[in-house]
């Protein structure tokens, strides 16, 4: 398989995931959306690391990248570590910012992201 087929996939991901976030009224969708740009992302850091590490064979690895002390150079997966990384970033963001939906959702009954005032706790003094 050709090694540009999941980078143009993953352009594509995240562009799809782009147009969700700007176009999308619904704050769930947007979420939604959000969370398609960081698969897009992770299969981009999986691919880049498949695809780069066979032309770095001259390059000394740090002895902090490597897990264990008998693991080849060849062997650790930077990308897969990133990877995981930009998971648990998504899950924390999918938590916290249903949390918030819910929360919106109960004292106004709606989740429109058009209709969400940011600057609704300042009182305005007329003078």
């Amino acid at each position: 398989m050709h090694v540009v087929i999941p980078y143009v996939v993953g352009a594509l991901l995240f562009g799809l995931g782009v147009y969700g976030v700007l176009r999308r009224r619904n704050a769930i969708l947007v979420l939604m959306a959000v969370e398609l740009m960081l698969n897009a992302v992770n299969l981009i850091l999986i691919t880049a690391d498949v695809s780069l590490r066979p032309g770095l064979t001259g390059v000394v690895i740090e002895s902090w990248a490597r897990p264990g002390s008998g693991v080849p150079a060849a062997d650790t997966g930077t990308g897969g570590v990133l990877a995981l990384f930009v998971i648990v970033l998504a899950a924390a963001e999918v938590g916290v910012g249903l949390a918030i939906i819910l929360q919106y959702y109960r004292m106004r009954k709606a989740v429109v992201v058009d209709d969400v005032r940011l600057d609704a706790g300042e009182e305005r003094v007329a003078g």
